[in-house]
Formats: structure tokens, C-alpha cells, sequence
């Protein structure tokens, strides 16, 4: 396996096992989340599914990742910054993707929303916990261009 390859399969562990601790602060330690919350988590296993893709389809999996990553980061800025100051998230456009999918209904553990924006703003070891998803999704971004970067090189 080349260098890319690892590296997507590292996006790939990385991306499941920030849900797989979204999940652990949820449902061990009591952070409930908020519509944005669960939008992320959704993008973070999209971009996994990209990454893996990318072990096959040599280019579009790596595109793929960067344009999930941007959405993600929009989406951690966006809570940041504009639902965490709201009371309520509801019929926001994270609320309707997530209902629209119904995924709160069919994995409701992973993605139900279960606290307003404004009462989901917490920090983690002191950093508000949606910047440590942005942090993620720069270094995944940055990740699926090197690899794209380097595949084009080799034609």
C-alpha cells in the first residue's frame, strides 16, 4: 500500500473515531448535541466514505473529501459563531438536512439532536468542542489535497 493510501485509510479511522467520540461524550459523559452537532457527525462519516472511495477512484475520493471538509468546517464555524448565540436551533438548515434524511429516526444514538444550539455550547479540556471538530476537518482537508496534489503528479 503507498503513502496515500495509508493516509486515506488514516482519514478514514480518524473521521469514524471523531463520531466514535462525539458518541462517548454524548452517552458517557452527558454532552448532548445540538442539530450542528449531528450535522458534523454525519459529514465525519461522509468523509470517511469518501476516503475509502479514494482507495479506488484514485481522484474522486480524495475531491471529495475536500469539498465534505469545507462543509464541515462552514458547519463548525457556523455553530460557533451563529447557532450557539440562538435559542433554538429548530428548522435551521442543519435540523431540516437531518430530519429530511431521517437518520435521526433510523440511528437515533448517532443522530438525534437532543439539546437547543445555545445549551450544546461546551468546551473540552478548555476549547469550545466544535473548534476541535474544525481542527479535524482542516487537517482532513489538508490531508485530501496532498493526496490529490500527489496523485495528479503521478498522472
Amino acid at each position: 500500500m503507498n503513502r496515500s493510501s495509508l493516509l486515506l485509510v488514516g482519514a478514514a479511522t480518524a473521521s469514524v473515531g471523531a463520531v466514535g467520540a462525539a458518541l462517548y461524550t454524548q452517552h458517557v459523559l452527558g454532552m448532548q448535541p445540538c442539530p450542528w452537532c449531528v450535522l458534523q457527525r454525519l459529514i465525519f462519516l461522509s468523509i470517511a466514505a469518501a476516503a475509502l472511495i479514494g482507495l479506488v477512484a484514485q481522484r474522486l475520493g480524495p475531491i471529495l473529501m475536500i469539498g465534505l471538509a469545507v462543509c464541515g468546517m462552514a458547519a463548525a464555524l457556523w455553530q460557533h459563531f451563529v447557532a450557539a448565540a440562538t435559542a433554538s436551533c429548530n428548522l435551521s438548515f442543519a435540523d431540516r438536512v437531518m430530519s429530511g434524511l431521517t437518520l435521526d429516526e433510523l440511528a437515533p444514538a448517532v443522530f438525534m439532536a437532543t439539546a437547543s444550539c445555545a445549551d450544546a455550547k461546551v468546551n473540552l479540556l478548555g476549547v469550545p468542542y466544535e473548534f476541535w471538530s474544525l481542527g479535524l476537518f482542516v487537517m482532513l482537508e489538508s490531508l485530501a489535497t496532498w493526496t490529490l496534489v500527489q496523485r495528479l503528479r503521478r498522472g
